[in-house]
Formats: structure tokens, sequence, C-alpha cells
């Protein structure tokens, strides 16, 4: 007599095959069962209402508002700069003659600005009272447009 070729996991195989056509043939039994189809177009119509909301019934044409298309905007206006030019008021902190820079201290929000000899307006140095304006630096904020406070 010979050994049966089947083991046990091509049983369990075969078992899970079957398995998955009955459940197969079931679900397409049940979607017969419950099909919309046949649905008249006013049952599967939806409408909006005025405040967006979907419904079943159609809108109610005597609350409809006139808008001009004039008045509708798509996408967001561009945004134009504005330059606020603010001079502010500082004590020189640190300035370093032979190397033309230093610090100037914000007497109102106490940050340090850099300054470059080149954006004094006249000479100054460490504990002068200056005004300043200030731009964009490539590591921050730099003071522009230097003057001594008399």
């Amino acid at each position: 007599m010979g050994k049966s070729t089947e083991t046990f996991s091509k049983k369990e195989r075969e078992k899970k095959k079957l398995k998955k056509q009955q459940d197969k043939k079931e679900k397409a039994e049940d979607r017969r069962a419950n099909a919309d189809k046949g649905k008249s177009l006013d049952e599967m119509m939806a409408y909006v209402d005025e405040n967006g909301n979907i419904t079943s019934t159609p809108p109610d044409h005597t609350k409809r508002k006139q808008v001009l298309a004039e008045n509708i905007r798509i996408g967001t206006p561009k945004q134009e700069d504005i330059e606020v030019e603010i001079v502010r008021n500082g004590i020189v902190s640190f300035f370093n003659e032979s190397k033309g820079f230093g610090f100037i201290r914000d007497l109102q929000t106490q940050e340090s600005v850099f300054v470059h000899i080149n954006s004094l307006a006249e000479q100054v140095r460490e504990n002068d009272k200056v005004t300043f304006e200030t731009e964009p630096g490539q590591k921050g904020m730099n003071a522009i447009k230097v003057k001594k406070v008399k």
C-alpha cells in the first residue's frame, strides 16, 4: 500500500480555499438581495440648501441670494510689502574700531543688533547713545543709519 500524498498543510490550504470561495458566494448573494438598483432619479438626487447642507428636498428659491461675479475672489490677494521705517534707540555695547564692527543694545527690546562701520553716519564708541534703523542680514538684524544722540 502506498503512502497518502496529502499532508496536513495541504489539507489546511484546501479548507481555507473552500472557505474563501463560500464567503465570496455569500457576499455576492447578499449584494443581489440588497441591491439599490432600480431607484428613480428623484430618489437618488441630493440638493444643497442655502446654508450649504446636503438635503433630499429641493432648495427654496425664495431664499436665493444674488451674487455678482466680480465679488467672488479665487485665491488670496497678493500681500503688499509694507516697509515700516522705525527709528530705534540704543546704546553701543561693543565696538571694535580696528575690525570695523560692533553691537548695539536696543533700549526697548534689550536685543543685541549687529552694526558694521559702513552703516555709521558718524563715528561711535562704546556706551554712546544712538538712533538706528534695522534691516535683515545674513545672521539676523543689522543696524543701519546709525547716528549719535547728543
